[in-house]
């Protein structure tokens, strides 16, 4: 059986697209440093997927480790998901990013013209829109990143077009992703932020949980329903079913294309939404305290996501009660995350 590689593959999105691409009956590959995630995420996938996944160590940066497990693997498509992903951190060190994300990607790139693999699925983000001027964002938006980790995205997204480009043999999907919570509905698998959290439902439960003392909602003077700033968030599980639906849509497409696409509900939730149907859903009190606004935040972002529908056949289907449910289910059933 042919299997598609998962750069990445043991970190949060990477191991829910495993499971996803196991229930379809397609077996994968995870190549992964662990430096934001535990080979034991991959321990876990092997009990909700007994030997549909294999996984090899090593970094994008390395050209001889990559040739190895390309040869070694029977792939017929890769999904680009390794990457240094905290916003602050990047502001704090480009340098570090630029190398490891953009030179990576090349690195990566390199490897893979070297064989045969010609379709390849990136994992992108809607940071590359920034401040966008309206809402619902769609894919014409005009990118305007604010940060290194937003440029560092571009960035690919440029080098995969002119790849496209000089050689027509390529496939390409570019999945741009607003905001992924939730996990899988085993508990076995969701998201394991090392330190204290940066993005919004992993701190909300650990307020839950007791292991931080309080949620501190950033600013409650946006211009919305609430005062408290609109996101669109997505399940996991959806996300990942958004890149099954990439790989097959670049079987059907012709050599040469280039899909960019937003992986969204198309809604936006508020902070103060969330956070009240989380404690509805579970039964949980989630202490919290109102701070002033983070520089850069802005009121509303979410997803023009009708393109999704048109070029892959795909749709978000779970709601914000499901996502509420599934991360405290694997909240609560693994306190101490994968450890």
């Amino acid at each position: 059986m042919r299997r598609v590689l998962l750069t990445g593959g043991a970190g949060y999105i990477g191991t829910h697209v495993a499971c996803v691409l196991a229930a379809a009956g397609r077996a994968s590959a995870s190549y992964d440093n662990y430096c934001n995630s535990s080979p034991k995420s991959l321990q876990r996938v092997e009990r909700i997927a007994p030997g549909m996944v294999t996984p090899y160590e090593g970094d994008i940066r390395d050209a001889g480790r990559l040739r190895e497990v390309l040869r070694a693997g029977d792939f017929d498509g890769v999904v680009h998901f390794a990457g240094l992903k905290a916003v602050g951190e990047s502001v704090e060190q480009p340098g570090r990013y630029r190398d490891n994300n953009v030179g990576g990607t090349a690195t990566l790139l390199g490897a893979l013209v070297e064989g045969r693999v010609r379709k390849l699925v990136f994992s992108s983000s809607a940071t590359i829109y920034g401040a966008a001027a309206r809402m619902p964002i769609d894919e014409s938006s005009p990118p305007a990143p604010t940060n290194p980790y937003g440029e560092n995205k571009l960035e690919i997204e440029r080098m995969l077009r002119q790849l496209a480009k000089d050689d027509p043999s390529w496939r390409i999907a570019i999945l741009r992703y607003f905001n992924p919570v939730g996990a899988h509905e085993s508990g076995l698998i969701g998201e394991d932020p090392r330190g204290t959290p940066n993005n919004l439902m992993p701190y909300v439960c650990q307020a839950a949980l007791g292991k931080l003392p309080e949620l501190r909602i950033f600013g409650k003077d946006y211009p919305t329903k609430d005062g408290t700033g609109v996101r669109d968030y997505i399940h996991v599980m959806d996300l990942a079913e958004g890149h099954v639906a990439a790989l097959d849509a670049l079987e059907r497409a012709p050599a040469g294309s280039v899909l960019t696409v937003n992986l969204g509900t198309g809604r936006g939730y508020s902070v103060l939404e969330l956070v009240e149907t989380f404690e509805r859903v579970n039964g949980v009190k989630v202490p919290r305290r109102v701070v002033g606004r983070r520089p850069g935040d802005i009121a509303v972002c979410y997803a023009d996501a009708r393109l999704a529908a048109s070029a892959l056949g795909w749709k978000a289907t779970r709601g914000l009660q499901e996502m509420c449910r599934d991360a405290w289910r694997w909240q609560s059933m693994n306190p101490r995350g994968f450890d």
